[in-house]
């Protein structure tokens, strides 16, 4: 047995942490300024305001940036990283879903270069090699990205890229399930399909091994556990909870190991049909695990399939309809998508795949997709 396993921020998870994000800042700000990169949807929430009081109590000056979108794009995080440099920060508070948490990331990892970010895209050039501290704090359970080295945004044409590396990755993670209680049934639905996509493709691709598995394992556990409990009790704290930190594991998980062609396919609708990702892998992966799974020489998917339940596909689609995921994408071709599956920006997903995806394969696969 043989593998590596990259490191882990530091993560305290617990219910009302928010309130103590002075405490985390503190040593982290050391005095200077700090920016809080957050999702516009909290301010009306009381969510923004009760970060920024926080960080006031301990003697932090915050400079406040909302400037970003759903689908983040890599002027996004120019300008907060612009903002960065204006006001001499120190730290970057990252607070909400995978979009403020990904400009977050990118706007401190970025910030003490000039440079733009999309001269960092697909590894064209590495990012500066020291970053700003950053502190992670998800509002919703599913993207992983505040444990990930990794940043996905569009390019001014449309299309989802993204950058790479270890000064991406946060200095904390903090995790309070209570900020998960506003997001709305259907979000929470398929943001926890969103994670679970992550860890089943983590533990099951070419790059699988059994010190990630630990992780992956963990994730699928917690979500075939409280994803029915949240969907039928949604202020259900301690369901919440175990949502919040299976995304988490699986966003270790596919920082160890990557993920595979649902997410070929997810960021390809994502980019044509601008469908909620969560949605999207779900209904790739709901539409080609058989054909994936099909070839199993280690034995990999017959694991998932017990965590699953015992059986692999309809384990896997009881808890994508629990999660209130629908069929059917609008407005795609299936020769569209296949195109789009093919671009160099989701190859390292389609090459990752147990199963080799060739170009002959593609329009088929799309077309599964489209049928489904």
């Amino acid at each position: 047995m043989a593998f590596t396993l990259d490191r882990v921020p530091s993560i305290v998870q617990a219910s009302g942490l928010l309130s103590r994000l002075g405490d985390f800042a503190a040593p982290l700000a050391a005095g200077q300024p700090v920016l809080l990169v957050a999702d516009p949807g909290l301010a009306s929430l009381g969510i923004t305001a009760a970060a920024r009081a926080a960080l006031l109590q301990a003697g932090l000056a915050t400079v406040l940036f909302e400037a970003l979108t759903s689908d983040p794009t890599l002027a996004q995080i120019d300008a907060a990283a612009q903002a960065a440099r204006d006001h001499n920060v120190a730290l970057v508070v990252a607070l909400g879903g995978g979009s403020a948490l990904d400009v977050g990331k990118a706007a401190a990892a970025i910030a003490p270069a000039a440079d733009p970010a999309a001269r960092y895209r697909l590894c064209a050039a590495p990012l500066p090699a020291r970053a700003l501290a950053k502190i992670c704090i998800p509002t919703t359970a599913g993207t992983g990205s505040e444990a990930t080295r990794t940043v996905v945004a569009s390019d001014a044409t449309g299309a989802k890229t993204w950058l790479w590396g270890d000064t991406l990755k946060a200095d904390v993670i903090l995790l309070d399930p209570d900020l998960t209680l506003s997001l709305p049934l259907g979000l929470t639905g398929a943001t926890a399909i969103d994670a679970l996509v992550h860890a089943m493709e983590a533990c099951t691709n070419r790059n699988a091994n059994a010190g990630n598995d630990v992780f992956c394992h963990a994730a699928i556990r917690l979500v075939v556990r409280h994803l029915p409990q949240v969907m039928q009790h949604p202020r259900d704290l301690t369901a919440r909870a175990g949502l919040q930190y299976a995304a988490c594991l699986a966003g270790i998980g596919i920082d160890n190991t990557g993920t595979a062609l649902a997410h070929n396919i997810g960021h390809a609708i994502g980019t044509l049909a601008h469908l909620h990702h969560g949605r999207a892998v779900a209904l790739a992966m709901q539409a080609t695990l058989g054909w994936v799974s099909a070839e199993d020489p280690d034995g990999r998917f017959a694991e998932l399939a017990a965590l699953l339940g015992g059986d692999l596909m309809a384990g896997f689609t009881n808890l994508v309809q629990l999660a209130g995921i629908t069929p059917g994408i609008p407005g795609l071709t299936a020769a569209a998508l296949a195109a789009e599956m093919a671009a160099p920006d989701n190859a390292p997903m389609r090459n990752a795949t147990r199963r080799v995806v060739a170009d002959a394969d593609l329009l088929p696969l799309a077309e599964m997709v489209l049928r489904a």
